[in-house]
Order: C-alpha cells, then structure tokens, then sequence
C-alpha cells in the first residue's frame, strides 16, 4: 500500500474527494427533497439509507470498472442530413436520469406551489406506503449520479498506480461526509419553503446538465453541430451564487420582522 503514500497518489485523493464531495450535492439535494414527504422522525434514516445506497453503488460500480467501460460501445446509430447520434449504454443512463429529474423536479414544484400552506393528510396517512416509493427513487437517481461519479473518478485517476484504491477511499470519505452534513441541509431546506423551490430549480439544471451530457456521450450532431458537454463548474457557479442572494434575502427578511 506504499503506493497510496506517494506525492501524485495523496495530491490525487484529495482533489478526488473534495470532487466527490461537491458531485454530491446533487444527490444531498434530491435526498432532502424526497425524504421531507416522510414524517420528521423517519427523515434521518432514509437519508442515511440513501447516501449508503449510494456508496454501495459506486464501490460496485468501480469494481465494475470494465463493464462501465464497455457501456461507451455503442447500441444503436442515426445517421441523417439532420441528425446524427450513436447511443451508448452511458449515454442512455444519463439522458433517462435527466430526464427523470426533470419530471419529478417540475411535479414537486407544482405540488408544492398548489399546497402551499397546506399539510396534506393524505400523504400523512400513507407515510408508511410512501418510503418504499421514495426509496425506489432513491436508488434510481443514486444509479445516475454514481454513474457520472465513477466516470469522472476514473478520469481523474487515469494512469495513477493504485488508481482503483484511490477512487475507493475518495468516495468512501465522501459520502461520510455528505452523511454528517445531510441532515442540516435537510433540515434547514425544509425549514425554508423559498429554499425548496430553489433546490427543485436547482435539480431542473442538474437534469439538462444530465441530458447534455448524455447527449454528448452519444455524440450527437444536429445540423452539423454537435452537442459539448456543460462545464460542472459553470452550474455550481451559478447555484452559489443563487444561493447567496437567497441568503441575503432571507436575512433581510429576518431584519424587516424584527423591526
């Protein structure tokens, strides 16, 4: 194991687990939003259930690493004046998670801006047949942001002796620590109603980012123009920025009823 102690291997570990941490958020984000349909008790197991869903999925997924690869063969092509596309089985997991997101994202906004006010007694009193839905959920979005996850590991670590250790300690250390923030993201999302909208908007982006990115993944032209992937840096970027105007708004909210 003298190989993790190396200059490259410890420089490697750290910028792959502050990378693995900040993927995450996503996936805190989606979390905390599915499991606040759960009565207050219950939120803290299913989001530790969740996170831990999620390591196992990308502690398999490495050790799967060659069949990950072999999803970049591709299924099926188009070829036309207008389009054309060479799916792969990548392409295709991330394109139904985008799409996936999209849709649970924009219904949990409608709901949410139709009941607003509103405690609904119909999911109170199915509490206890709702957590396997949202589980199933949680296993469906933790399969696509694993799948992005272990992709860029491996990208990162290309080349790097003991580059499978790497990845498995980055991600275990990662998801410990989404574990220990989880629950006062959680709570502290549900406590502010503007915050959820924010967070719901905030997956619709992470659903288009899936999408393109699954778009080029299958090498998509349209036109002749092919369609690049988004810059992860740009939309967390934009998502720290909306957060902290919706941090200074709440404290001047906070002053106003004061005064």
């Amino acid at each position: 194991m003298d190989f993790l102690f190396t200059p490259e291997a410890i420089s490697s570990l750290l910028t792959l687990t502050f990378l693995e941490i900040i993927l995450g958020i996503d996936n805190i984000v989606f979390i905390s939003i599915i499991v606040g349909k759960l009565p207050e008790d219950k939120r803290k197991g299913a989001t530790n259930l969740g996170l831990l869903l999620a390591l196992v999925l990308r502690i398999a997924l490495l050790f799967a690493i060659s069949w990950l690869i072999a999803m970049q063969t591709t299924l099926f092509q188009v070829s036309t004046t207008v389009l054309q596309v060479a799916v792969n089985g990548q392409s295709l997991i991330l394109i139904a998670g985008g799409l996936f997101l999209l849709y649970k994202s924009t219904k949990e906004i409608h709901e949410k801006i139709d009941h607003a006010g509103e405690k609904s007694a119909k999911a109170q009193n199915n509490a206890s047949n709702t957590i396997g839905k949202i589980l199933i959920q949680i296993i469906l979005i933790d399969a696509v942001f694993s799948v992005d996850s272990i992709l860029t590991a491996v990208g990162m670590t290309s080349g790097i002796n003991g580059a499978l250790w790497i990845m498995i300690i980055a991600v275990v250390v990662s998801i410990l620590a989404m574990m220990w923030f989880a629950h006062p993201v959680t709570r502290f999302v549900h406590k502010h109603p503007s915050l959820q909208i924010l967070a719901l908007s905030f997956l619709i982006l992470i659903g288009f980012m899936l999408i393109a990115e699954g778009a080029h993944l299958a090498h998509l032209e349209v036109l002749g123009t092919s369609i690049g992937a988004i810059p992860k840096g740009y939309l967390y970027f934009a998502i720290a920025f909306s957060l902290l105007v919706e941090f200074f708004n709440m404290r001047f909210r906070k002053k106003k009823v004061t005064f």
